[in-house]
């Protein structure tokens, strides 16, 4: 990637960039200070960030191997392919997608671009917070809307509580923490009734993974509508959460407008080949899904059959209602190396637990029935 020479206009606007983060500090650090994670007990079974347990594909492992040779080198060359890639499977230009080290990084720099001081976000509550906490470094307000009684997002109320100050409104799709979805009908109704002056970012991490004849992806309205944004990760099915690269497919002036703010070389040299790679081995997604989805539908089937209330899930992980207090039975299974999902604040009595393996899945339900004894019904 070059460097080109700095405009008076983009001096201005750097120096600005650098009054608003130091600004902004206190806030960085919380931001710092949300995605630390405790240190994996050796040995444990890892139910708790929604990753992938079979990791990459092995074609996507040749290039890892491979990736010495490059390593002294600028990604600039992969960088461009890697994006051309994208484009094509999507049917876009170049200029509709965006790079981010990881999909939090295009989430970040979509609050970067679209917020600030006085203006506000409207999300879900809960769903995935990164949005939110990098939206208080911007200075802006976080609007949050609950969820249905089914734990689904409510999208009129979202639409409704979009004013002329929103600048960004959130859905995350399969939601993460509830595994809900958002149906193709539902999205085409919402999107006429948000401003085009509101960029609406649809975050489909977990797209993969939906297999309700009701959803749709938004991709159909990226690019056709100027203001909707789809984030997409190479994190969960893809198998390379450590590896760090998501992208965005939209609009080619909404692209062009979050582009300032990233990172410059912000991916590194080894994850764009094995993305290529991982692009051309369908099969060994497919195959992931398979396995993941099914082992989703078991677990659900043993904990059903125990009286436990399960959301129905579209993503690699499920949430159970345990109807108590969730944080000393995340403890309880810590100490059985058994790593579960966090508290969240307002469904307190929810766990949120990734699909691992079939096998580990076999372990966490023999460990859960232990720890947490009969559902309600049973118990009564």
């Amino acid at each position: 990637m070059t460097t080109a020479r700095l405009s008076r206009r983009d001096f201005s606007r750097a120096i600005g960039q650098t009054l608003a983060m130091a600004l902004a500090a206190p806030h960085l650090r919380s931001v710092s200070q949300a995605y630390k994670h405790k240190p994996a007990p050796p040995g444990s079974i890892r139910l708790n960030s929604n990753e992938n347990p079979y990791g990459p594909s092995p074609k996507a492992l040749e290039a890892l191997a491979a990736c010495g040779g490059i390593a002294a080198r600028y990604p600039d060359e992969n960088y461009a392919a890697t994006v051309d890639a994208i484009a094509q499977m999507h049917g876009v230009t170049a200029e509709n997608v965006i790079l981010g080290c990881g999909s939090t990084e295009i989430l970040r720099v979509a609050d970067m671009a679209f917020l600030g001081a006085g203006h506000n976000v409207v999300a879900a509550e809960p769903t995935f917070e990164a949005v939110l906490t990098y939206a208080r470094v911007t200075r802006a307000e976080p609007v949050k809307v609950p969820l249905t009684p089914d734990h689904r997002h409510d999208l009129p109320r979202m639409a409704a509580a979009c004013t002329s100050k929103t600048g960004l409104v959130y859905v995350c799709n399969p939601n993460n923490p509830t595994a809900t979805i958002v149906t193709r009908d539902e999205i085409a109704e919402f999107i006429p009734r948000v401003s085009p002056a509101t960029l609406i970012l649809i975050d489909e991490a977990y797209h993969h993974f939906a297999d309700d004849a009701r959803y749709a992806s938004a991709l159909d309205w990226a690019v056709k509508s100027p203001n909707v944004l789809v984030a997409r990760t190479f994190s969960k099915v893809y198998g390379m959460a450590g590896m760090r690269l998501g992208y965005a497919v939209g609009a080619k002036e909404a692209v062009a407008r979050m582009a300032p703010y990233l990172t410059q070389d912000n991916v590194n040299a080894a994850v764009l080949p094995a993305a290529l790679a991982s692009l051309r081995d369908a099969d060994y997604v497919a195959s992931c899904r398979r396995r993941l989805n099914s082992t989703r539908r078991w677990l659900a089937d043993q904990l059903t059959s125990d009286a436990w209330h399960v959301v129905p899930s579209q993503a690699n992980f499920v949430m159970i209602d345990l109807q108590r207090d969730v944080q000393p039975l995340i403890e309880q299974f810590r100490k059985r190396k058994i790593l579960v999902g966090r508290k969240f604040p307002s469904l307190g009595s929810f766990l949120r637990v990734t699909i691992g393996t079939q096998q580990e899945m076999e372990t966490f339900v023999a460990a859960f029935r232990d720890i947490a004894g009969a559902g309600a019904s049973k118990a009564a």
